[in-house]
């Protein structure tokens, strides 16, 4: 508990912005789309079965990538992030669930609520 008698971190999480909540979901979104294309993949090319979980996790993904890249600009321009955030939010698009670790230290360095 903090002086004020909330736990650790509760403010962040009230307190995030508009495009700060969208940022957030859209980095889960994209890191669960990540998830079934890897294992879509594994099935697909491993015990070569079936293509259903590429076939349907494919253009999810690609869609959620896309997305997420699109609201990384916009709340790097909102909430006045620097290049290097805003380039590092981008690159943790490319390696698998990266994206998770990425919105927990942007949400606990206070850089996904308006300043």
């Amino acid at each position: 508990m903090t002086a004020r008698g909330t736990a650790p971190g509760a403010t962040a999480r009230a307190s995030l912005t508009g495009i700060g909540r969208a940022y957030a979901i859209l980095a889960l979104v994209e890191a669960i789309t990540w998830t079934g294309l890897l294992i879509g993949m594994g099935v697909k090319y491993g015990p070569q079965t079936t293509e259903i979980g590429v076939t349907v996790f494919g253009p999810l993904h690609g869609i959620a990538f896309l997305a997420y890249a699109a609201v990384t600009v916009i709340a790097a321009v909102r909430l006045r992030w620097g290049i290097g955030v805003t380039l590092l939010a981008l690159v943790a698009a490319v390696p698998p669930l990266t994206t998770l670790p990425m919105e927990m230290w942007l949400r606990r360095t206070g850089r996904l609520t308006s300043r």
